[in-house]
């Protein structure tokens, strides 16, 4: 077991009263972290740091920030190994999982280090003569992250590192199920050398979620909020920022359609819907969820598909190399039981796979889903998959577009035209031709449409989100008045 603290003002701390909660793993019930439960006051006080931290560090220079986010990536690099023991215990994430998860964080700090010079606006012509009118941008204040436990060193990574980037200071909210695993991130970023204040972190008991981001939220300082999370819980985020008129950017759940047209290369997509469908045990919000593949091709996909599905090796990833390792918790497995059940009553074939009976769940496929059963709906979130049956492309769009959800998607055509215009049809905000659902790049505009939430993560999308567009003049001649 680890005991962990929170990170205020450049100090590890308790909560007030010296209350924790504990994180089990998922595998055994032993405690695997035992962390401080903030209330209120603790998260108000980890505003009002960032806010004192915020007029330095929103005037140091690009240079100075672009080299502090550089030794925050070595520093999280250096910790893979801590990495890798946290997330199995925490988790029940895979070694491989947790060191993708680690070399991917690392280049969102990098890339946000480039992005310190590239915070630029523009002249805009104006009317009145002598007029120097410009869109600005500049650092919005305190933003507040809040991250969840399925990619944790990723998404809690890109919750602060372009914000901090665009001259923001940062409160991190770690996810009550990896709270160690987001220590070791600020860990990095302080041993990097960020001035006090400048990135803050607390933990939180799960009844006192709602208690604690509200009182961030609320706080005058705080300009942003960004969540990466469940549909269910950022609607709930999403209206507390309402209530206080406070921007968000949100990443909520996703139901990738895979769409497999009749002139796919087979074996390429088999390869990617592997890929897409069982990373970390199907629990990553672009994990490939609905196989939408053409009746002319579909017996022969769904038999490679199967065999790979089968041959993934299952175990417990503090014991060796797995691919699937355990899910987060009963709760995944008694829901897609549920999901495997409904289906198979409603004339779906299982494939391959099935019922678990504990967390470490093999890998499952369903046959012959169709619209009456549950998980033709309902994101699994669980290494269970579902194959549609379609006939020609305009079946494959309508089935791939009949769902809430809106984040990624992928098409496999060899007739490339014919798969983008596919793709320019699908309703997600990420689409991939001939390639796999589960795919990010630090540098890229990340996010969905729908149920999947709004706002972009990366990349000059991501300045977009962090900074406030300012319009400023400057009256370089005599101005004439009409009285």
């Amino acid at each position: 077991m680890t005991d962990i603290s929170m990170f205020i003002d450049g100090e590890h701390r308790a909560a007030t009263g010296g209350t924790s909660f504990e994180r089990r793993n998922p595998l055994d019930g032993g405690i695997a972290t035992r962390a401080p439960a903030a209330t209120p006051a603790d998260a108000v006080a980890a505003v009002e740091a960032a806010h004192r931290a915020f007029a330095s560090w929103s005037q140091t220079g690009p240079g100075a920030r672009r080299a502090l986010l550089l030794k925050a990536a070595h520093a999280l690099e250096s910790r893979a190994d801590a990495f890798v023991q946290a997330m199995a215990r925490e988790t029940g994430a895979s070694a491989l999982w947790a060191g993708f998860n680690v070399h991917l964080a690392a280049g969102i700090l990098t890339e946000a280090a480039s992005l310190t010079t590239q915070i630029a606006g523009e002249v805009i012509p104006s009317d009145v003569p002598g007029s120097l009118a410009m869109g600005v941008r500049q650092a919005a204040g305190v933003v507040i992250g809040i991250a969840p436990w399925n990619a944790p060193v990723i998404l809690a990574t890109r919750a602060i590192a372009t914000p901090l980037a665009c001259g923001n200071t940062v409160v991190l909210k770690g996810s009550e199920l990896c709270p160690e695993t987001h220590a070791l991130i600020i860990e990095a970023l302080a041993e990097a050398g960020l001035p006090k204040g400048t990135v803050n972190f607390v933990t939180n008991a799960p009844a006192d979620a709602g208690a604690v981001v509200e009182a961030m939220v609320a706080h005058p300082a705080v300009r942003r909020v960004n969540f990466t999370g469940s549909t269910r819980v950022g609607k709930l985020i999403a209206q507390t920022c309402a209530k206080y008129l406070k921007p968000a950017v949100l990443e909520l759940g996703g139901k990738a359609p895979f769409v497999v047209l009749d002139d796919a290369d087979i074996d390429a997509a088999v390869n990617a819907a592997i890929f897409g469908s069982f990373a970390n045990s199907g629990q990553i919000c672009m994990s490939t969820e609905r196989i939408v593949v053409d009746n002319a091709i579909a017996d022969e996909f769904v038999s490679k598909f199967a065999a790979r599905a089968q041959a993934l090796p299952l175990g417990d990833p503090r014991e060796g190399p797995v691919v699937l390792g355990s899910v987060v918790d009963m709760s995944t497995v008694k829901r897609c039981n549920a999901l495997i059940d409904d289906a198979l009553a409603k004339g779906a074939r299982l494939v391959c796979g099935g019922k678990a009976t504990h967390t470490l769940m093999p890998a499952t496929v369903l046959d012959h889903v169709t619209p009456a059963m549950e998980i033709y709906r309902e994101e699994s979130f669980g290494p269970v998959k579902a194959v549609v049956r379609v006939s020609g492309v305009e079946e494959a769009v309508a089935i791939a577009n009949d769902n809430e959800f809106g984040l990624s998607s992928a098409v496999f055509g060899r007739d490339v035209a014919r798969a983008w215009n596919v793709a320019q049809r699908i309703e997600a905000g990420i689409c991939h031709v001939n390639g796999p659902t589960v795919h990010d790049e630090a540098q890229m505009p990340f996010g969905g449409v729908k149920a999947s939430g709004y706002g972009r993560f990366g990349g000059r999308a991501g300045v977009e989100a962090f900074t406030e567009l300012r319009w400023i003049t400057v009256q370089t001649t005599p101005r004439h008045y009409p009285f």
